[in-house]
């Protein structure tokens, strides 16, 4: 490894300057590492292996340093625990399972993780293979949206490692810009998903860490039954999260806003998202009509009715961009090759006339949509490229409707029995409220 005497970056053995601020390039253990007032740990030799060199990022759980790794000769990215984090015990299991979690998924969409140890001061850090390049939240914070092709390479190759990681049961849980991370090369980015801290594990023996009506994730990305701290969630709160994230990196805004959490989970709760076409409007990038019943179907409030995998997700907004395929392919074809083609299909595309909205479409709200819960086991199956039916990993509609307590057939007067016993209940709650204030 090379190293940057100004600002201690490391670089591989090839490269003759540092590109951030041109000095050139020395044997990193040549180059002395200036230490921080601020810091202690720059300089110093980490789990009797790891020299920091400079912080690379900081939040509420811990620091990101870019360390060499003396045994390898190589540089990684080292995730270390807050002190104050390292005394609770739930947060340090949760580290330690997002250690064990990544090193049983593929690593070609998935930050690599190569190693957990305690530190000499008392916290925990966590060794990862170090990237090149940049967070999504980064690229939108200044460029406001991503070009189609982008986006849509971008939502194949993280369909293709959400998949894998949810044919294992996992979940997951907090999708965002923030943890997808994009490693530019000539052909167009490779994604990697950051953090499976927050996983969820849906597997038989799995360990329990987060107590029932907890709710973790960040709200703008959130799936209603996320948002409500419910034991059901399943694969398809990821489904929403990444139709999220499509929707934010193409109109520039996200589908659900508010100004604070509770308000946000309300919009999630109770609003449907205006369609990406007309909120895209006067964007660089257009977003053509027919993305609109792509994220329309994404955005349903009961799993049960929702795309039915990441991967019918990606086929779909890929063929919502005029592209034939599956997004296995278009995961690996340079952006270039992708950009001709959406452009010679968007003049197309954009004069497209998106379906109006129905009564149902109007209804679905998580306190509506009458026509998914009565069609049950008839709900409409997602599907992907050619037509082929996408099974999903979950269990079918029926199955969700009944966990949830709703009826999927049965005689009238149960619905009868249970609207009346209803208004029972809240004409009982009136009196009672009217004598108290009385």
């Amino acid at each position: 490894m090379k190293a940057c005497s100004s600002c201690g970056r490391l670089y591989p053995n090839d490269a003759g300057f540092c590109p951030v601020d041109g000095s050139p390039l020395a044997s990193a253990t040549q180059v002395p590492v200036l230490g921080d007032a601020q810091d202690a740990r720059i300089g110093q030799l980490l789990c009797e292996r790891y020299q920091v060199r400079r912080v690379v990022a900081d939040g509420g759980m811990g620091r990101v340093y870019e360390a060499l790794d003396m045994a390898e000769r190589r540089n990684v990215a080292l995730k270390v625990l807050h002190p104050d984090v390292a005394r609770d015990e739930v947060a340090v299991e949760r580290f330690k399972r997002e250690f064990s979690v990544s090193r049983t998924l593929p690593h070609q969409h998935i930050v690599e993780v190569l190693g957990f140890s305690p530190t000499n001061d008392g916290t925990y850090a966590l060794v990862m293979e170090f990237l090149y390049g940049e967070e999504l939240r980064a690229t939108l914070k200044r460029e406001t949206v991503v070009s189609p092709a982008r986006g849509v390479r971008m939502i194949c190759q993280v369909a293709i490692a959400l998949d894998a990681a949810h044919q294992m049961k996992l979940v997951h849980r907090d999708l965002k810009p923030d943890n997808l991370f994009l490693c530019q090369t000539r052909e167009g980015d490779i994604v990697k998903i950051l953090d499976f801290g927050s996983v969820k594990d849906k597997g038989e023996s799995a360990k329990k860490l987060t107590v029932l009506g907890t709710t973790i994730g960040s709200p703008f990305y959130m799936a209603p039954e996320q948002a409500q701290g419910l034991d059901t969630l399943d694969h398809r709160a990821d489904v929403w999260a990444l139709a999220a994230i499509f929707y934010e990196s193409v109109t520039g805004r996200v589908p659900f806003a508010g100004s604070n959490g509770p308000s946000i989970l309300l919009e999630i709760l109770t609003k449907e998202p205006k369609p990406p076409s007309e909120v895209g409007k006067g964007q660089k990038h257009p977003v053509p009509p027919t993305l609109d019943p792509v994220m329309a179907q994404a955005f349903k409030k009961m799993p049960a009715m929702r795309t039915a995998s990441v991967g019918a997700l990606a086929d779909a907004v890929a063929q919502a961009y005029g592209l034939e395929g599956p997004h296995i392919f278009w995961a690996t074809v340079p952006e270039a090759d992708i950009a001709a083609r959406i452009n010679e299909s968007l003049p197309r595309l954009m004069q497209t006339v998106a379906a109006p909205r129905g009564p149902a479409d109007a209804a679905d709200s998580f306190f509506g949509e009458d026509d998914a819960l009565a069609a049950g086991a008839a709900a409409p199956v997602a599907r992907g490229y050619a037509g082929a039916p996408q099974a999903g990993y979950g269990a079918p509609p029926s199955a969700d409707l009944v966990a949830a307590g709703i009826p999927t057939k049965g005689p009238p007067w149960l619905l009868l029995a249970l609207v009346g016993g209803g208004a029972l209940i809240f004409g009982a709650i009136l009196v009672v409220l009217f004598l108290l204030l009385a």
